[in-house]
């Protein structure tokens, strides 16, 4: 059999067992770690993992390690993510069994409720949504996505959203929030701001989100997000005013972005008359030129 039938049949194969298949449907719904997927069937690890091996090799789903958890989440993009989505697709959505399980998901993930919003943060949140407004976000990228704030506001509006943050305990909470906020297209990585691990021009809007007040090297930073931008990409920079003076939070980001070859809008202080956040919006110099 030509290579392609052989791949297909070995995914047939992976989800006719009904374990694994539940296994598929949750990790569809959010990242999972071994110990979620074992509480939540109810199996043992080793059984788990022997279930989780067999729907890796069948490219069903992907294992990656976040500190000291593995975590598996199912494939959203290229020909094993359209795959997959017509293959879930010959099953009823609203299998019973299915819903058990992602409620005892979310069972396993509720804490602590979030915060609503407090005003100041209510005016930055339309700003951001406004920007969304006029031009798609497409594939974002949130660089110092803490507890995800930012992801859970704009990951609706966005294809992908892949949220990144150096802290682990950061990490675990906003992979809850996003799971218990109903948003399977999110995914969070850990990295670190001067060297992320995507390619070149892979996304469509970088967020700087409030990381280069305290940074070592904020072009750096800067310039590394350029890197990650499409050629006709957006760089949102957002930064809190606590502890320091709007115009030097402006300043800060008219020097980098000038330095880093961006074309910067002017940064708008939010809210107008009593500002908490700055933020403005970068774009290459010339895009024709990326572009090219």
């Amino acid at each position: 059999m030509e290579q392609e039938t052989e791949a297909q049949l070995a995914k047939l194969k992976a989800l006719a067992d009904p374990v694994r298949l539940r296994l598929v449907a949750l990790c569809v719904r959010g990242e999972c770690s071994v110990s979620e997927l074992t509480d939540v069937v109810g199996q043992s690890q080793p059984r788990i993992s022997q279930h989780l091996k067999s729907l890796c090799d069948a490219n069903l789903l992907a294992r990656f390690r976040d500190g000291h958890y593995v975590y598996y989440r199912a494939p959203s993009r290229g020909a094993d993510g359209r795959t997959l989505r017509r293959l879930l697709a010959l099953f009823p959505g609203d299998e019973p069994e299915f819903q058990r399980d992602f409620e005892r998901l979310r069972e396993l993930r509720r804490g602590a409720a979030t915060p609503e919003p407090s005003p100041e943060d209510r005016s930055l949140h339309r700003a951001l949504v406004e920007l969304t407004v006029s031009t798609p976000l497409g594939d974002l990228l949130d660089i110092g996505s803490g507890h995800g704030r930012i992801l859970k506001l704009l990951a609706s509006r966005a294809q992908r959203a892949v949220g990144v943050d150096i802290d682990a305990d950061a990490r675990r909470f906003a992979r809850a929030e996003v799971l218990l906020a109903g948003l399977p297209n999110c995914t969070l990585r850990k990295g670190d701001m001067y060297d992320l691990p995507f390619e070149d021009g892979e996304f469509d809007t970088v967020i700087l989100d409030d990381v280069l007040n305290g940074a070592d090297d904020p072009l750096a930073a800067v310039v590394e997000a350029r890197r990650l931008l499409g050629p006709s990409g957006r760089l949102l920079m957002l930064s809190s005013v606590e502890g320091t003076k709007v115009a030097d939070v402006a300043a800060g980001f008219v020097t980098v972005s000038r330095a880093a070859g961006l074309r910067l809008s002017a940064p708008k202080p939010l809210p107008v008359n009593d500002p908490h956040w700055v933020l403005a919006v970068a774009t290459f110099a010339d895009a024709n030129a990326e572009a090219a």
